[in-house]
């Protein structure tokens, strides 16, 4: 079974920036898509980005485009999320996720398309 644990959360001021990491233990994460996703208390878990497993596909919602970058690393057994530009309403907390995909160039948006979850990261932006 995958274990993802995420590294890189933190306090931050509004308008810094913070770059959080997923790794997988154990293996690579060749042929996963991977997602973040966030959960501020009292609300559901949102989709924040997701990136294909060759990396050439990437996708954000709109409270995010432009600010926030997913991206493969080169040991292909991490994803990076590099958040700048912070809002106190990007607090939450942060959460990575994986699943197989059927070929390079799909990735996924929904909480339920993932398998795998890590246990998450705290983000807080203070104003």
């Amino acid at each position: 079974q995958e274990q993802l644990v995420e590294s890189g959360g933190g306090l931050v001021q509004a308008g810094g920036s913070l770059r959080l990491s997923c790794a997988a233990s154990g293996r690579t994460l060749n042929n996963y898509a991977m997602g973040w996703f966030r959960q501020a208390p009292g609300k559901e878990r949102e989709f924040v980005a997701a990136i294909s497993w060759s990396g050439g596909n990437t996708y954000y919602p709109d409270s995010v485009k432009g600010r926030f970058t997913i991206s493969r690393g080169n040991a292909k057994n991490t994803v990076n999320l590099q958040m700048n530009s912070l809002k106190p309403e990007d607090t939450a907390v942060y959460y990575c996720a994986a699943r197989r995909a059927l070929n390079g160039i799909l990735l996924y948006t929904d909480v339920g398309d993932y398998v795998y979850w890590g246990q998450g990261t705290q983000v807080t932006v203070s104003s």
